[in-house]
């Protein structure tokens, strides 16, 4: 675009500055009331209205004993305390303090029985201050959800935004650490029937405010539930018009017509799990060509239509060079890859047991993920470029006011906590992959003030699309945008982000067509969002976060916070034992055994091929050796396989020091024809097929 055409953009910013402040002016007269609409029986909140939990520090929050905790849960699994304990009594709760310490801000808390708990939750305390500073405030309150919400202090309170999760299976086709369910571990099988799926995805449509347009299917492994496909279709027909799939993409990656049914039954998104660029950056998951078939599975499911999100656990010492990696994958293949999901680890599953030592060594927060992604990407300003992913709740907040009383559903808001998750947005044009973050161009924290106060003032849609159109546009500066950015195209991004003038880009409700999928992505541009979601672990929970989860669990006991669920007091563990479907013994004597990639087993694939570009330096490289060289195990299982070795060095240094203290004090002479203890070998382990898995991988 050339200079004169962005010195006339810079014009129309300055008009649109005189003209916002005529607005603003009148806009302040007499507002109006918020209206209730017909997706909630509670009106609209006004900015003001918004409730916020304790933020800042020093501050005192409610948490959990790391120890506690499992000792408790293991009590009700055994049968020995009814679950209901968990309802009506403060079970493992201790008070935790959130402080800064030379610059960090520290989890500090102290359990009467089993003494001090410390961990790091931001390294940077003017990045963690920022996003506190910029939550706009909770979603209107749940209601009409008393039988769903009924976990004691666990209950979710807040808001209806972002996604329903409902694992199908707990069963699995990989071997992961890290594992939030220990999937191939627990014994037995917990797989869903097709009425108790059915009943979750009625009675969460029950609940208000309605605004939860997205279902997530997940596991185990969701693909390997024989009603993975006939959920996905009924999610549609009750209303959710994003439909999504959590998966290691394996069954994908297997299969083109596996990909063209999902997306004849409307699944929308896949939630990929892809750690890294290059077999080397996956090896921790054990399956000898895991990015290979990572790429394969984008390659077939976006030539069926379905859009895909890459998720990474990122782990210190596994994968954290790799956050800048995958961006700059995503920013070589713009029309393949709008959105990143990076998930800092949560210790939980087969690592709740870990040790401090390896806890300490690869604990990695949001405020790693960002000052790592400056440093690898040179973008990304943390305290201008990163908020909190509720700071959006405003934009929902103005999409609700003008899709007005009569919307059968409410725009979907993440209103969770600003601890929970942050997002950065880049614009990126397909066509020359110049890439630019969004904030550099928009000062994102003047527009949401601005659009606060349009919301407030309730005029109607008209007149709040005038106000936000106007917001964007005086707070738009055209020289720091992509070269061949112009304001038309930042509103027509924003309209068909929020549907706000009706215009049709292609459908993307329960009819939708691959029609409709190929006008979606004609756009020339891209807004990938960046966003990082921080799970808790039992060294850093805060049920304030818990109660205003956004993206809760569904199950036959209620919907429950996916922390709650996954990583606090462990809901999982109790409702799939509850629930459980079979033995793993007698599920394998009627199923037979499922097919499990691991001890570096390759998937075969029918088709193998994908016009991804790739970084081959990034792909050749080998993997992160930085646990090895301080010699910490990178996972639970080395950990166990550690503990062992070392109580078997204890016994046998006890078993000479007791000799010498027989022959050397008690004067005892070796009895003859007996065999040392020494000399005796420890048996071979007996050895195993390929992929087959015994007790203890």
């Amino acid at each position: 675009m050339s200079k004169a055409v962005k010195y006339a953009e810079k014009a129309v910013v300055y008009a649109a500055k005189g003209a916002w402040g005529v607005f603003e002016r009148l806009n302040r007269i007499s507002p109006n009331p918020s209206f209730t609409p017909k997706w909630s029986e509670k009106p609209l909140l006004k900015s003001w209205q918004k409730e916020k939990p304790p933020l800042g520090w020093p501050r005192t929050t409610d948490s959990l004993c790391p120890k506690c905790v499992p000792e408790i849960r293991q009590q009700i699994l055994d049968g020995k305390l009814p679950h209901e304990v968990l309802l009506n009594e403060k079970v493992g709760e201790i008070k935790a303090q959130i402080i800064e310490r030379d610059g960090k801000i520290l989890m500090v808390k102290d359990c009467p029985k089993h003494g001090h708990f410390e961990d790091v939750m931001s390294i940077d305390a003017a990045f963690f201050k920022h996003l506190e500073e910029s939550f706009p405030g909770r979603d209107i309150r749940a209601h009409n959800d008393d039988k769903l919400h009924k976990h004691g202090t666990s209950t979710v309170t807040h808001g209806r935004g972002s996604v329903l999760t409902i694992d199908l299976t707990n069963r699995c086709n990989m071997m992961c650490d890290p594992c939030f369910m220990d999937a191939n571990q627990v014994g037995f099988v917990h797989e869903l029937t097709w009425d108790e799926i059915k009943t979750m995805l009625d009675n969460a449509i029950t609940i208000k405010p309605r605004r939860q347009m997205s279902v997530q299917f997940s596991g185990g492994e969701p693909t390997l539930s024989p009603y993975f496909l006939d959920a996905v279709a009924y999610a549609r027909k009750v209303g959710y018009n994003s439909v999504q799939a959590a998966s290691n993409g394996i069954e994908f990656a297997k299969s083109k017509e596996l990909c063209r049914a999902a997306a004849e039954a409307g699944l929308r998104y896949v939630y990929l799990q892809f750690d890294g660029i290059g077999n080397a950056a996956n090896s921790h998951r054990k399956v000898g060509n895991l990015f290979d078939v990572k790429l394969q599975a984008i390659n077939n499911l976006h030539e069926a239509g379905v859009e895909i999100v890459p998720v990474t656990t990122i782990i210190n010492g596994i994968n954290n060079e790799q956050v800048g990696r995958i961006i700059e994958f995503a920013l070589d293949n713009p029309k393949k890859i709008s959105f990143i999901s990076f998930q800092p680890v949560s210790f939980t599953g087969r690592d709740e047991d870990i040790t401090d030592e390896r806890r300490y060594a690869q604990r990695y927060t949001l405020s790693h993920m960002a000052h790592d992604i400056k440093n690898q990407m040179g973008f990304g300003v943390p305290e201008r470029d990163w908020f909190p992913i509720s700071f959006m709740s405003t934009f929902s907040d103005w999409a609700d006011l003008i899709h007005g009383p009569q919307a059968e559903w409410g725009q979907l808001s993440c209103g969770c906590h600003p601890n929970c998750g942050i997002g950065m947005a880049m614009m990126i044009d397909k066509e020359t992959k110049e890439a630019v973050p969004v904030t550099a161009f928009l000062k994102m924290d003047q527009v949401a003030k601005d659009l606060a106060k349009v919301n407030d003032a309730a005029r109607g849609k008209w007149l709040s699309v005038i106000g936000f159109a106007l917001a964007l546009l005086r707070n738009y500066d055209p020289f720091q945008a992509p070269t061949h950015f112009k304001i038309t195209d930042m509103m027509k991004k924003m309209d068909k982000t929020f549907n706000a003038t009706g215009k049709n880009y292609g459908s993307v409700k329960g009819d939708r067509t691959l029609e409709d999928i190929q006008k979606r992505r004609q756009d020339r541009w891209n807004f990938l969002f960046i966003a990082g979601m921080w799970f808790q672990d039992l060294f850093n929970y805060d049920f304030r976060r818990t109660e205003q989860c956004i993206i809760p669990y569904a199950t036959q006991e209620g919907e429950i916070s996916f922390c709650a669920y996954n990583t606090g007091i462990g809901w999982r563990n109790i409702i799939e034992k509850m629930h459980m479907t079979a033995t793993l013994t007698k599920w394998y004597e009627e199923h037979g055994r499922h097919e499990i990639f691991a001890g570096g087993k390759n998937v075969g694939m029918t088709h193998v091929g994908h016009e991804l570009v790739l970084n081959m330096e990034h792909v050749n490289s080998e993997a992160n050796h930085t646990l090895d060289e301080l010699g910490i195990a990178k996972n639970a299982r080395e950990e166990r396989l550690r503990a062992r070795e070392e109580k078997m060095k204890q016994d046998a240094e006890n078993a000479r020091m007791a000799k010498l203290y027989r022959e050397h004090v008690l004067g005892e002479k070796p009895v003859e024809g007996l065999v040392s203890l020494d000399s005796i070998a420890p048996a071979k382990p007996v050895a195993k097929q390929e992929g087959e898995l015994v007790s203890g991988d």
